[in-house]
């Protein structure tokens, strides 16, 4: 493969550092596919899919190289990389057919291969990533060229009440394959539609659409409930931090849904989100813009943290100008909830006209909210609402997402402490004074503040125990952890509420046990 390119007749130093290079280029584009050229060219006499035969291109290439160099440890060292395409392979398990490669999207071209070998030669560094990612203005011009973007299949970050959304067309699968690509996430895990009026959302689910005269009238029957209740729902909720899914309509894309056949749809009422909603004049899905797994993202330049390298046009309020300054300090909270939206499912049994509302994620939404609306409504004997918060794999598909057991983390290991070691109930071995001397804490109510003088940082959430306050600030905070120098543990209060009811303390509660993988610890080890 390198015969043909002048890195070939190099010397070996140089050879080795532009190989790696080399090598650094094609992790980072890990979801780019090969020019449609390319592809059709390889396709004709490989005769195997866009994955298949980037992979094997690949590998031939660093046991190619590697014999050459006779450094055949570089075939272990990046073996991992066909890990980076389990995504795209459980894409084709779920729809019927395999997207072609998008037009412009390309790996590293043989001259470039050169180019980095000039400059590896001339002792330079080369940059081999770029930001990608613009911060945009809110000016009406900006929403404008961002709604085009959305159109025309590409992503767009905005700020809701809750976190910061990676928006995409909804109805367009590409579009949605991106927003996966861009965030490194499982196809199990759902994405969530915006719209901003109900009746856009209500033509979503299935049960607004008109029902045959061929169906039985007890199907019909559960039909115009469960279209009921939708109607209630969204008019009490909508705008707000509050997701339905409910059975989908048919037109909507397999890729959105997890292949589960149930959507999930919201309206925020962020006025920055509803103006780009109604710019794009589609409705918008969109995941919290971050990488899978890491802190949602409350302002932009956690966007740009995680997403920087992506094509991606983030909208920031705090900017005066496309390309200006941002704003003074003390301006209020962008996304003023801090915690994404209380998600709840729709669904009819099979027995006659009973169904169950249940809450598959905590919210700003209590159950006990969306009881009262049922009430108001003579729609309490038809529906028993109910919890049903759930601690799943990644390759489990779920119907909404935020369901997975490791969510919302830092990048440094995160812990719950026990109860049983709360409020410094038990002496503090050596051994232990030393883990928390390269420690985190984050607290909430004061319940570690015991341990606030061993430790390298500590914040409480909220003092008083606010939920409201710990919520608004919960994703910055343990941004925050991360970034304190020395630190390799954060430790969280593993928090026992007495009011079940308190939707944003079991919000806050949700969102510190998936940062720490729900693991508790009762020793700083």
């Amino acid at each position: 493969l390198f015969a043909s390119t002048s890195i070939s007749s190099r010397s070996e130093s140089d050879r080795q550092s532009a190989l790696m290079l080399l090598l650094h280029r094609y992790s980072c584009q890990e979801h780019h596919t090969l020019s449609a050229a390319r592809s059709n060219y390889l396709h004709m006499i490989i005769g195997v899919s866009a994955i298949t035969y980037l992979r094997l291109l690949l590998l031939c290439m660093i046991g190619a190289v590697s014999s050459a160099f006779g450094n055949r440890s570089l075939i272990h060292k990046h073996i991992h990389f066909h890990r980076r395409h389990q995504r795209a392979l459980a894409f084709s398990s779920l729809t019927s057919s395999m997207s072609p490669p998008h037009s412009g999207e390309t790996i590293l071209a043989m001259s470039e291969v050169e180019d980095i070998g000039v400059a590896a030669q001339a002792g330079k560094s080369p940059a081999v990533e770029k930001t990608i990612a613009k911060l945009v203005p809110t000016t009406q011009s900006s929403f404008e060229q961002c709604g085009q973007r959305l159109r025309d299949g590409k992503l767009v970050s905005f700020p809701t009440e809750t976190v910061y959304g990676l928006g995409c067309h909804a109805l367009d699968p590409l579009a949605v394959q991106k927003v996966f690509d861009a965030k490194e996430r499982p196809l199990s895990d759902p994405l969530i539609v915006h719209v901003t009026k109900s009746e856009d959302a209500l033509e979503l689910w299935d049960a607004s659409t008109s029902m045959c005269r061929s169906e039985i009238n007890n199907q019909a029957q559960q039909h115009q409930i469960e279209k009921r209740v939708l109607n209630v729902l969204t008019k009490k909720f909508f705008p707000g931090p509050l997701t339905l899914v409910a059975r989908a309509h048919p037109s909507i894309p397999q890729i959105l849904m997890a292949n589960t056949g149930y959507v999930a749809c919201r309206s925020p009422s962020h006025p920055i989100a509803r103006a780009l909603i109604a710019a794009a004049k589609v409705p918008i899905a969109a995941p919290s813009a971050n990488k899978f797994g890491h802190v949602s993202p409350t302002l932009a330049e956690h966007v740009m943290d995680d997403l920087g390298k992506e094509d991606v046009w983030v909208i920031d309020p705090t900017l005066n100008e496309p390309g200006g300054t941002r704003e003074q300090e003390g301006h209020a909270p962008i996304c003023q909830v801090g915690v994404e939206s209380t998600v709840a499912k729709v669904e009819m049994s099979n027995e006659q006209t009973k169904g169950s509302i249940t809450i598959l994620r905590h919210g700003a939404i209590s159950s006990a909210s969306i009881r009262e609306a049922l009430a108001k409504n003579g729609l309490s004997d038809y529906f028993e609402v109910s919890d049903s918060v759930r601690f799943t794999s990644e390759k489990v598909s779920n119907v909404a997402p935020g369901q997975t057991i490791k969510h919302y983390s830092p990048n440094v290991p995160c812990f719950m402490v026990d109860v049983s070691r709360q409020c410094q109930q038990s002496e503090i071995s050596h051994e232990e004074k030393t883990v928390l001397a390269q420690s985190v804490i984050i607290d909430y109510g004061k319940r570690l503040s015991g341990y606030q003088d061993f430790v390298l940082a500590y914040r409480d959430l909220s003092v008083e125990g606010d939920a409201s306050m710990a919520a608004s600030s919960v994703f910055e905070t343990l941004r925050w952890s991360e970034r304190i120098q020395g630190a390799n543990r954060v430790f969280v209060p593993d928090i026992i509420l007495d009011n079940h009811e308190d939707a944003l303390g079991l919000a806050v509660k949700d969102k510190l046990t998936r940062a720490a993988s729900a693991v508790t610890v009762d020793i700083f080890a």
